[in-house]
């Protein structure tokens, strides 16, 4: 029914412009964003699980950090213990010269001059052999008793790192002497022994290094498994959202129009008063 007291035709111009324009903003939205939620009402399911994706992913990007770090400290510790293996090897090279008969006691002493100044060098390349001022190898740091490393999204998923002392007393050659025979054949015993608790020692230091090399990998494809999952779940298909804005502008177009024409209508009736 025509009637100028009220114009249906603008207020359902209105209502459809106000519909088709917030459409055309939310679409921009989200193009401008490349995210497909840019409110919790847009999806509020998929940005609780997005949301718990993402702090997973920022959490396995720093236990990627722990792991680096882990694995540098085990190559500092084992270049330190590579250094006194070498130590020990000359130090047996020279406890056996000087358990020869043929080596006299003077020519004894000098050899035993430089086997003290190894057995020295030994505590000093234990203490010095550090890490963020920490000393790894002479029992002196937490990583004698054990420290767990986070190298998962969870509490639990840990890596202890645990180094051994190589100090000389723990390998048992601070009190070795050399300036006597018999001294020197008692001493090739103990130091095959504190060459085998060095050996250990790295291997054990090899065997963790290798641990965190496999959990490196696996953290990596955690990560980008996760941020997989998160993009199907949070960014905006591009053409999809493109298609909904065009249509979305020509819609809003039609609307104003439309508005446009309904606000004429009053005048065309009074019109027919004349």
């Amino acid at each position: 029914m025509p009637a100028i007291s009220t114009n249906n035709a603008a207020n359902a111009a209105v209502r459809y412009l106000n519909i088709n324009s917030s459409q055309e903003t939310s679409s921009l939205s989200k193009l401008s964003s490349g995210s497909r939620i840019t409110s919790a009402s847009d999806d509020a399911a998929g940005l609780a699980i997005s949301t718990r994706i993402s702090s997973d992913v920022t959490t396995l990007q720093q236990a990627a950090t722990n792991a680096s770090q882990a694995t540098a400290i085990l190559q500092t510790a084992d270049g330190g213990a590579s250094n006194i293996s070498d130590i020990l090897a000359r130090m047996k090279s020279l406890a056996s010269e000087s358990a020869s008969g043929t080596t006299t006691d003077s020519s004894r002493a000098y050899i035993n001059s430089e086997f003290s100044q190894l057995t020295s060098e030994i505590d000093s390349i234990a203490s010095g052999t550090r890490y963020s001022s920490q000393s790894l190898l002479d029992g002196s740091s937490v990583f004698a008793s054990g420290v767990s490393v986070l190298v998962g999204s969870s509490g639990s998923d840990t890596i202890t790192i645990t180094l051994t002392s190589l100090t000389a007393s723990s390998l048992g050659v601070s009190s070795l002497d050399v300036s006597s025979l018999s001294d020197a054949t008692s001493a090739l015993d103990t130091l095959d022994t504190a060459i085998d608790t060095v050996s250990a020692a790295r291997a054990s230091i090899g065997a963790q290094e290798s641990r965190f090399n496999f959990s490196a990998d696996s953290i990596s494809t955690q990560t980008q498994n996760l941020q997989s999952a998160n993009s199907a779940i949070k960014d905006v298909d591009i053409a999809a959202e493109q298609s909904k804005l065009s249509s979305a502008e020509v819609k809003t177009q039609a609307a104003v129009s439309a508005l446009a024409a309904a606000n004429q209508m009053p005048q065309y009736l009074l019109k027919l008063l004349g």
